[in-house]
C-alpha cells in the first residue's frame, strides 16, 4: 500500500480530520532494554571487583537492584511498543499513539536513569581503583572526623566575612548603579568615574584585590587600615570587588523598570531622587533578588581566598590537618560545609525565578 492510500485508510475523528500513525516506539524501546541489562551485568561485575567488604557489598546489591528495576522498567516500554503496533494494525488508532507515548516515556526514563547509573557505577570503579587510593586520600572518614569541629569553629569566620561583606556590597553597589545613571550633562563627570570603577574592579581577578589590600594596606601604614584584623581586610577587598558587579545587577533592574513609570511620577511634579527612591528602586530591588542571591553565593565562595593573609578560616585550617596528616580529607569537610550553605540558596533564586515567572504569567492579559 503507498503512502497516500495509508493516509486514505487512517481513522478519522469527528470533525473529519484522518489520524497521522503513532510515533516508532519499538527501536527505541528494545535499545533502553538492551540498555538496561547490560548496565546490570556490569553492575554485577562492579560489585565482584570492589570486594568483598561491607561498602562493596552494598555497592554490588544497589547497583544490581536499581540495573533490575531499570530492566523491568525497559521491558514495560517494550510491551507498551508491541502493543501500540497491535492496536494500529486493529485500527484503533487513538489507543495506538497513546500507547506508543507511554512506551517512548518508559523508554526514555529508562535510559536517562541508566546514563545516571552508569556515572555513579564510573565513580565507584575510579574511588576503589589501586586499593581504594582516592578514597583514602580525599574521603578517609578517621581523618574528617578528626578535624570536623576545629575546621567547623573557623567556618564561622567565613559565615561573618560573607554577611558583612554582603551588606558593605549592597549599598556601595547600589549608589554606583544611581552614580552611573544620573542624567544630564552635568553629571557625565560622575558617571565616567562610576563606569571606569566599575570596569577596572570587574576586569581584576579578586585574589589580587585581596592580596593587594591585606598586604598593601599594612605597609602603607594607614593609621584607620593599618591595625585592622585580617577577616577586615577580607572584607574591604571583597566589597570592592563584588560591588561593581552587583552595581551592573542594580543598573539591570532600573532598566527594567519601564520609563511610563518614571514619566509618571515626574509628571506628579515629584524630584528625580524621590521618583528614583519611591517608584523605581522598589520595583527595581525586587526584580534583581535573585540575581543578587546569586551573587552572594559566589561572594561566599571567595571568603575562601581569605587564607592567602593569613586568616585562619575553614580553608587554612583544613590545610593545617592536611600537612600534618599527609592527607586531604580535611579539605573534603570545607568543601562539603560550602556545599551545605549554598545548595538551599541556590534552590531559594530557582523558587524566587519560578514564582516571578508565574506571576508574570498571571498578570498577562489574555
Amino acid at each position: 500500500m503507498t503512502a497516500a492510500a495509508e493516509q486514505r485508510a487512517a481513522p478519522v475523528t469527528a470533525d473529519g480530520a484522518r489520524l497521522s500513525p503513532p510515533p516508532r516506539a519499538t527501536g527505541l524501546a528494545a535499545a533502553a532494554l538492551t540498555v538496561a541489562a547490560l548496565l546490570t551485568a556490569w553492575a554485577v561485575v562492579v560489585g565482584i571487583g570492589v570486594g568483598s567488604s561491607t561498602p562493596g557489598v552494598v555497592v554490588g546489591v544497589a547497583g544490581v537492584g536499581l540495573g533490575a528495576a531499570i530492566v523491568w522498567y525497559a521491558a514495560r516500554g517494550l510491551r507498551l511498543a508491541y502493543a501500540a503496533r497491535r492496536s494500529d494494525a486493529g485500527g484503533e488508532r487513538l489507543a495506538a499513539r497513546a500507547l506508543a507515548a507511554r512506551s517512548r516515556t518508559h523508554s526514555a526514563g529508562a535510559l536517562s536513569t541508566s546514563l545516571a547509573l552508569l556515572v555513579v557505577l564510573g565513580l565507584v570503579v575510579l574511588l576503589t581503583a589501586n586499593d581504594d587510593s582516592i578514597l583514602n586520600t580525599f574521603f578517609s572518614v578517621d581523618h574528617m572526623a578528626d578535624s570536623a569541629a576545629d575546621i567547623t569553629r573557623a567556618f564561622r569566620l567565613n559565615l561573618f566575612i560573607a554577611v558583612v561583606a554582603m551588606a558593605f556590597v549592597l549599598v556601595v553597589g547600589l549608589l554606583l548603579a544611581v552614580v552611573r545613571m544620573l542624567p544630564g550633562d552635568g553629571a557625565r563627570p560622575l558617571r565616567a568615574l562610576a563606569v571606569a570603577y566599575i570596569d577596572v574592579m570587574r576586569a581584576i581577578p579578586s585574589i589580587i584585590v585581596l592580596y593587594l589590600i591585606g598586604f598593601g594596606l599594612p605597609l602603607a601604614g594607614f593609621p584607620l587600615f593599618s591595625g585592622l584584623p585580617p577577616a577586615w581586610y577580607a572584607i574591604i577587598a571583597l566589597t570592592l570587588t563584588y560591588s561593581a558587579y552587583v552595581a551592573e545587577i542594580y543598573r539591570a533592574g532600573i532598566e527594567a523598570v519601564h520609563p511610563s513609570q518614571t514619566g509618571a511620577a515626574r509628571s506628579l511634579a515629584l524630584s528625580y531622587g524621590r521618583t528614583l527612591r519611591h517608584v523605581v528602586l522598589p520595583q527595581a530591588v525586587r526584580a534583581v533578588i535573585p540575581p543578587l542571591l546569586s551573587a552572594f553565593i559566589a561572594l561566599q565562595k571567595d571568603t575562601a581566598l581569605v587564607n592567602i593573609i593569613g586568616a585562619v578560616d575553614a580553608f587554612n585550617q583544613a590545610k593545617f590537618f592536611a600537612s600534618s596528616n599527609f592527607n586531604l580529607s580535611s579539605v573534603a569537610v570545607v568543601a562539603a560545609l560550602f556545599v551545605l550553605i549554598t545548595i538551599p540558596q541556590a534552590r531559594l533564586v530557582d523558587w524566587l525565578l519560578a514564582r516571578g515567572a508565574t506571576r508574570r504569567s498571571v498578570r498577562r492579559p489574555a
